[in-house]
């Protein structure tokens, strides 16, 4: 079915002959969603969107809550041969407006409480038709797709043609959209279903946002083309979701999710008895994180790397061993190199830029033609800016962010080794070294520390317990105890924020 769609095909052939399996439980109503609903909502927004004018390679934003008709759209959207735009639901109306006008999507499709907030900046972008969709699924849109004649025989796609943009978070610059081909997200998905083997008797918890590679082309993507089955939550509830754990088999989460979990005293390893699987990713998981979890529940979470880019990039082994603290090994199919900054591989066993290579590998930045050429080798390697190191049975770990590197008085000063110290200390529960302005040596080392409730911790204990570990270029001129640090919507500590918050005028 779809078979001249690279992607649709690729994602609807699990369930072909399954139409009536369940595709989705509401975890809230227990509403159920089979395969035959889905595609059949799909065809339908499909239908919809070219009587819109939506031709191939249009695209389609939208900023909306998830719902299982948000993912027909996005389903649609494939169907339709068109490119899907989701954008963070956070995003207020002047970030909105950056991305509408720099994708021009033809269609917009948002929350009917922000219609009036986003229709004149839709407008101002050339969107052609703004229309609804609220979290129940209801909206503009949905009656559209009530009203128009099914898609049933898909666009033409081939594996190099555009399915998705995804932007970058921005943190430095302009945000960068990611040109993601239906090639990409297929090999990544298939890669994934074979290499964390997923089958069409898995049940994933679903709590995920949908406009993050992690919710929407991992969770969601796998999924389809295993022909299993999500439960769908609207945002993470510890409680709800442990007790879900009795009708399903996997959980896909940021460390975020785990250490909230870990707040549940009926967090057991009895309560895990139906799981086989629990992965992690977006942002670093602690040790401490790990080990609890080991302890509680007998399972070991595995960790996996990836990024807008490039999709997921390496893993953890579902048979063999989890290493925590790493985030495993190359998936099949994906090439990785440590280099330094002229391309040349770095000595065995020392930190380096991460590249890679692949069919995960997007097509390139939208209207951005020299950023791409920045970051993309003529050879095929991407550069991905973080920095890792590879250990002697090729396990991978982040080191941190290219740009966070921090270089004092000329030597390269890794944050992660330095946060690693501070975490292993009675009392702390995470802390995050970033670089500031310095007038002598370029930049000095601060860190921000949070603290468990009550720990008799002080930046000078915390001086004192790490110094004979680190030379002295190394330490710390500045701790600072918060109360959290500031991470974006998957989790991922934005030491932008804390380099603003924290920069003191150079002498």
């Amino acid at each position: 079915m779809y078979s001249e769609n690279h992607l649709a095909h690729a994602l609807r052939a699990a369930s072909v002959g399954r139409e009536e399996a369940t595709f989705a439980t509401d975890a809230t109503s227990g509403a159920v969603t089979t395969y035959d609903d889905l595609w059949s909502q799909a065809e339908a927004m499909a239908g919809a969107l070219v009587a819109l004018g939506v031709a191939p390679g249009d695209r389609v934003a939208v900023q909306i809550e998830k719902s299982i008709n948000g993912l027909a759209c996005y389903l649609g959207t494939v169907l339709a041969g068109a490119i899907h735009l989701p954008l963070n639901t956070g995003y207020p109306a002047a970030e909105v407006s950056y991305f509408l006008t720099d994708a021009a999507p033809r269609v917009f499709v948002c929350d009917p409480a922000k219609l009036d907030t986003l229709t004149p900046v839709a407008e101002q972008a050339g969107v052609t038709h703004v229309l609804t969709l609220d979290a129940a699924g209801q909206g503009a849109l949905t009656d559209a797709a009530q009203g128009a004649t099914p898609l049933r025989d898909a666009v033409a796609r081939d594996a190099d043609d555009l399915a998705a943009f995804l932007y970058t978070s921005g943190t430095t610059g302009r945000s960068k959209g990611a040109m993601l081909t239906h090639g990409n997200l297929a090999s990544n998905a298939e890669t994934l279903r074979d290499h964390w083997q997923f089958t069409d008797g898995d049940v994933l918890i679903h709590a995920l946002p949908v406009f993050h590679t992690h919710g929407l082309f991992v969770a969601i993507n796998v999924t389809l083309m295993a022909g299993g089955a999500i439960i769908l939550h609207r945002n993470f509830d510890a409680a709800a979701i442990l007790a879900d754990f009795a009708r399903a088999t996997s959980l896909m989460g940021v460390p975020t999710f785990y250490t909230r979990l870990l707040d549940q005293p009926g967090l057991t390893q009895a309560a895990c008895a139906d799981m086989r699987l629990f992965v992690s990713g977006s942002a670093p998981m602690l040790l401490d994180t790990h080990l609890k979890w080991q302890d509680r529940t007998g399972h070991t979470v595995l960790e996996r790397y990836g990024m807008t880019e490039t999709c997921m990039n390496t893993s953890n082994p579902y048979d063999g061993t989890r290493k925590p603290g790493t985030v495993g090994l190359p998936l099949p199919g994906v090439e990785l190199r440590l280099a330094d900054a002229d391309g040349n591989p770095t000595p065995k066993g020392e930190p380096g830029g991460i590249e890679v290579r692949g069919p995960n590998l997007f097509k390139g930045y939208w209207q951005m033609p020299e950023k791409t050429a920045a970051d993309m080798r003529a050879d095929g390697w991407f550069i991905t800016g973080d920095i890792g190191q590879i250990d002697d049975d090729g396990y991978v770990s982040i080191v941190g962010r290219s740009k966070d590197l921090i270089i004092s008085g000329g030597y390269n000063i890794y944050p992660k080794e330095i946060e690693a110290l501070i975490d292993d200390i009675d009392g702390v529960v995470e802390s995050a070294a970033f670089g500031l302005p310095d007038a002598d040596f370029g930049e000095s080392v601060a860190v921000a520390v949070v603290l468990e409730r009550g720990a008799a911790v002080t930046p000078e204990t915390i001086s004192a317990a790490i110094a004979p570990q680190l030379a002295r270029y190394k330490h710390p001129r500045a701790i600072h105890v918060i109360d959290a640090l500031p991470r974006n919507t998957m989790g991922k500590v934005q030491k932008n924020q804390l380099r603003d918050t924290y920069a003191v005028p150079v002498a």
